[in-house]
């Protein structure tokens, strides 16, 4: 697991490579290598999870000529792949996974990520072809669980690295806004697709292969999937097996591995299926963390994580984060994001991982993905409820929302208020792809969750807040196998993850099994009180002149709104004031991340 950055058909200097490398260092703090010549540069911070002790990027090998690559990621097919490239005559300086990528890039090609099984973000630069000029290849794994951002200049120049702040540091790149952003927040809680908050930065769609060339730009195309062995999906017990399977794959590695515990369905079958297989194995028993938060505080999960803990017979940590220090967390979670995410959830992701951190576990086992793939969110169910002839995808689209369609509108000035009716909303046009796809309401939704929701709110935040601590998240749901299985269940195991409950019974504790789903989010209203430190925050952040400034929103209405927070306290409002304070902070940072070359931030 690293961070990878580089340019390609265009001049970077020394001073701007520090300066990228500097601004993400902390998801790679244990080595740093850069390679570079004549309109090119290569680089990597390294997280030393495989072969902790060797393993320096950027890769090359002898068989390989004019071949480099650098890696973020986990390839958990890689020993597989380094003996099919050992029969062809290729030899490995060591045992990281990332050492194959040159001989698998000198067999296939482009194509070479279609063999991968695993979670990455993969540059390659091939400098073997004289004639037609050097080609840089980017590559994202099939979910999208690790990023690339991207910016193609006028001439066609291209600057790329695993985060937004690190590629603001290359000379050029626009720290420039999108002026429809804010609604994008309100409509979404973040941006969907390959767009991002700021103009002229883009990031790869999952499962995507990019090919420059000079004076060509970038083009992005949809490659094949990974190949998956075939599967009934009649089965529970191949659910099951194949859950089993992944997670203690996923739990072989290097370094320390623990377990995320939040006391829901998802993290308890990853926790108990890792510690089966470690006591199955004669490891050391699995550590398993959970947040909560000092004080009391509404909705708490702490006790179903304790009986998964039990059940499971991990060593277990009950993290309590002071809320008292949430302000301060706040600015850290929005520029380690790159782009706001108007979610509560952020800031308890990052306390989180912090924790993992300091107990010195280097990868976290987690439950991400169980809901976008087997149906487990409640606006699922209440679109496949709404009747024949009825908008299903509008409701949908809105229950994506951080704000309401209306109270947007009334927050917004005449001149915003214009500009989006113009534009459009995003929620309009997702539920107008939704109606439009051809597909059944749960073949399209699930489709959606899985290829835009998902990547861009769910697993770049866990990337993110993960590897902003150093610690590498592996999510055993997003396995291209686990997916597949996903794919092929009947319509019936999709609706409220019945086909996950079904396997949990055995292994979960009846408690767990029974309770009402909740999120793994920040008990925000109850948080946004007067004189919370939080409320404090949230309050500089919407001062009226600022808003004034600004010239999108009312500070009339937005003064209204925080009255109405502060006399009786809801979740809708403390989550549209939240989405309103992230997105002013956001556009704050973006500001302060345009600095001279040189200036490492």
């Amino acid at each position: 697991m690293c961070r990878i950055f580089g340019s390609f058909a265009g001049e970077t200097t020394a001073p701007e490579l520090v300066a990228v490398s500097a601004r993400q260092r902390h998801g790679g703090p244990d080595g740093r290598g850069v390679l570079s010549g004549r309109g090119w540069s290569l680089g990597c911070d390294r997280l030393a999870v495989t072969d902790p002790g060797r393993g320096a990027q950027p890769y090359r090998l002898p068989t390989a000529p004019g071949v480099l690559a650098v890696f973020n990621g986990e390839i958990y097919n890689h020993r597989e792949l380094c003996r099919r490239m050992a029969a062809r005559g290729h030899r490995f300086p060591d045992s990281c996974d990332g050492s194959v990528l040159p001989a698998l890039y000198l067999e296939y090609g482009p194509r070479f990520a279609e063999h991968l099984d695993g979670m990455f973000a993969i540059a390659v630069l091939d400098r073997r072809t004289a004639s037609a000029g050097p080609q840089l290849v980017l590559a994202v794994d099939d979910m999208g669980m690790k990023p690339v951002h991207y910016h193609v200049a006028p001439d066609g120049s291209v600057r790329f690295a695993s985060e937004i702040p690190a590629l603001l540091a290359f000379d050029g790149v626009p720290a420039d806004p999108r002026e429809e952003s804010l609604d994008t927040v309100l409509a979404t809680k973040t941006p969907f697709g390959t767009e991002t908050a700021l103009r002229g930065i883009k990031v790869l769609p999952p499962g995507a292969t990019a090919v420059a060339r000079p004076g060509h730009g970038l083009r992005v195309h949809r490659r094949a999937p990974y190949r998956t062995p075939v599967v009934t999906g009649t089965a529970d017990q191949d659910l099951e097996e194949t859950l089993r399977v992944e997670t203690e794959r996923l739990a072989d590695a290097d370094v320390p591995v623990c377990a995320i515990t939040s006391g829901g369905l998802d993290s308890g079958l990853v926790t108990a299926l890792a510690a089966a297989g470690a006591r199955a194995t004669g490891a050391a028993p699995l550590h398993s963390f959970h947040l909560t938060y000092r004080g009391r505080w509404p909705d708490s999960e702490h006790t179903y994580a304790r009986a998964v803990a039990l059940r499971a017979r991990t060593v277990h940590h009950q993290v309590e984060a002071d809320p008292a220090e949430f302000a301060s967390l706040l600015t850290r979670t929005v520029r380690h994001l790159g782009q706001p995410n108007a979610d509560p959830i952020t800031l308890s992701t990052y306390a989180l991982f912090r924790a993992v951190h300091q107990a010195g576990f280097t990868v976290a086992l987690t439950g991400d993905g169980a809901d976008e793939l087997f149906g487990g969110y409640d606006r699922l169910r209440a679109a496949l409820a709404v009747p024949e002839g009825a908008d299903w995808a509008g409701g949908y689209a809105d229950a994506l929302a951080a704000v309401p369609r209306m109270l947007r509108s009334r927050l917004y000035t005449p001149a915003y208020r214009a500009f989006i009716a113009e534009r459009g909303s995003d929620g309009d046009r997702i539920a107008a792809e939704l109606r439009a796809s051809g597909a059944d309401r749960l073949t399209a939704m699930v489709n959606f969750e899985t290829r835009w929701r998902m990547p861009a709110y769910h697993l770049r935040r866990v990337d993110h807040l993960s590897m902003a601590w150093a610690v590498e998240a592996r999510m055993p749901f997003c396995q291209p196998r686990v997916a597949a299985l996903a794919r092929s269940l009947p319509a019936e195991d999709l609706r409220g993850k019945q086909a996950l409950y079904r396997v949990g019974r055995d292994l979960l504790p009846p408690s767990v099994l029974r309770r009402p789903k909740q999120p793994f989010t920040l008990p925000v209203a109850a948080m946004l009180t007067s004189g919370s430190p939080l409320m404090d925050a949230v309050q500089d952040l919407l001062a009226p002149a600022r808003l004034l400034r600004g010239g999108r929103l009312r500070p009339d209405r937005v003064q209204a709104l925080i009255t109405r927070q502060l006399a009786h306290p809801s979740g809708p409002d403390a989550l549209a004031l939240w989405a309103l304070a992230v997105h002013e902070l956001w556009t704050e940072v973006a500001q302060g991340l345009r600095v001279p070359v040189g200036c490492a931030a």
